[in-house]
């Protein structure tokens, strides 16, 4: 694969969905690309707090430790990921590819409120109220940087109306698939595209 001279020596944050981790399969793929391709740079895939609080904190953290070695950053963002790293696309100016983002998560986990069992930990974890108004604290209800973002979404999410972010991404830069599945079948197969946009922009 052909890396675009203006992508090299970045450093991308991966940011995992809800009740996901490092360990995900998607995060595995990304972090074996910039194995594969070290002129990519470098690559930080945290593990990400349950509370959102701390999630973005750490995020933000992590992104400021990347811009310390890098000129250029970006974020990839999946489901719950993806509306943090839509927060901070905008927040710091940086591109994003969202992978399946959720849109106004708060609203959706009101009928999840109560213990949910990790998937890759097998932890025990309580989602309350008080996540929710976290969530809401740092939702984006208007982009206002649509370039910045690449929406990477399939039509056959089982687990979010995929019509909620192609409406809130109306404007951004978008790879949009029949079928599929939340996670994203192939998204491997997506990266020419996530580069090209990286490309455009830098």
């Amino acid at each position: 694969m052909l890396i675009p001279a203006s992508v090299q020596n970045s450093g991308c944050l991966y940011l995992h969905g809800f009740l996901s981790s490092p360990a995900s399969e998607k995060a595995q793929q990304m972090m074996a690309l910039f194995r594969e391709h070290p002129e990519l740079g470098s690559i930080n895939a945290p593990f990400i707090h349950f509370a959102p609080q701390d999630a973005i904190a750490l995020a933000e953290q992590a992104l400021a430790e990347l811009r310390e070695k890098h000129d250029r950053v970006w974020i990839v963002g999946s489901s719950l990921g993806g509306f943090y790293a839509t927060f901070l696309a905008e927040k710091h100016n940086v591109p994003a590819v969202l992978i399946n983002p959720a849109v106004r998560p708060f609203e959706l986990f009101r009928h999840y409120l109560g213990e949910h069992t990790h998937y890759h930990t097998g932890e025990t974890l309580l989602l309350e109220q008080a996540h929710l108004h976290q969530l809401e604290a740092l939702n984006t209800p208007v982009v206002q940087n649509p370039q910045n973002l690449l929406l990477l979404l399939q039509t056959g999410d089982e687990t979010l109306d995929y019509r909620h972010a192609a409406e809130l991404y109306r404007e951004c830069p978008a790879w949009l698939e029949g079928g599929g599945d939340h996670s994203f079948q192939h998204f491997i197969d997506r990266v020419p595209q996530m580069l090209g946009h990286l490309s455009r922009l830098w």
